[in-house]
């Protein structure tokens, strides 16, 4: 920052910014044209563009390496059981109808598989299925399509 002749704190805030460019550049995988059409707007000299672009060329790749590596493993689904349990009466309640679904949920990551059990009424769970139908609706409509083209 000395030698810049500017204060520490505007000299992070230009790499926290560089930082950032380069990163979402690269995730986003955008082209040349792009990433100079992004660049053209902060106001910079033509040299200091054609630098940019050229630091995010040569880097791109080993950016996006990176960010694949700092990305959470998150579990996949491997199985599914399920059951359904039906208490037709108690001491108390001679004639009661209490349904239960219990799920035991697979799930598989990072080379070890895990079992998660869930119980739950089944209002609970057709509310349940209702919402996952709808966002699977939503995932066909022509902004996320355009979306998760984007982030490809």
């Amino acid at each position: 920052a000395g030698n810049l002749d500017v204060g520490a704190e505007a000299l992070q805030r230009g790499l926290d910014g560089l930082s950032y460019l380069l990163a979402e550049s690269s995730k986003l995988m955008i082209s040349e044209t792009d990433f100079q059409d992004s660049v053209h707007v902060l106001g910079f000299s033509d040299e200091l563009n054609k630098l940019l672009l050229q630091l995010y060329l040569d880097n791109r790749k080993e950016i996006r390496s990176v960010l694949s590596e700092l990305a959470p493993r998150l579990p996949s689904y491997h199985n599914l059981e399920w059951r359904l349990d039906v208490q037709l009466a108690s001491r108390s309640l001679r004639q009661q109808i209490k349904p239960v679904v219990t799920l035991k949920l697979h799930l598989s990551g990072n080379g070890h598989q895990t079992a998660q059990v869930l119980q739950t009424d089944p209002s609970t769970l057709l509310h349940l299925i209702r919402q996952l139908e709808q966002a699977l609706g939503e995932m066909k409509s022509s902004h996320c399509r355009r979306v998760v083209r984007n982030m490809k």
